[in-house]
């Protein structure tokens, strides 16, 4: 059976939206990981301890929401230029 062509680029485009959604999501905590170690740079900070403080559900949303505003602008972009 063959596959039919219109399918797969969807699923291609479905893919780089994964991507680059996660790679938007990648950039925001490596920024709140590094604020973190610059701000509160006290005697004893862990890694694991900086993660605790960033890993919560409210910075999992604004990085979702601006991962998805983000995306979005860069698409019409592409389309556009």
């Amino acid at each position: 059976m063959q596959e039919n062509p219109r399918d797969r680029r969807r699923l291609t485009s479905l893919w780089r939206a994964v991507i680059e959604i996660a790679f938007i999501v990648f950039l925001f905590y490596s920024n709140l990981l590094m604020g973190e170690f610059t701000v509160s740079n006290g005697q004893g900070k862990s890694l694991a301890s900086a993660f605790s403080d960033i890993a919560t559900g409210t910075n999992f949303a604004i990085a979702l929401i601006s991962a998805g505003i983000g995306y979005a602008a860069f698409e019409y972009l592409r389309k556009r230029l």
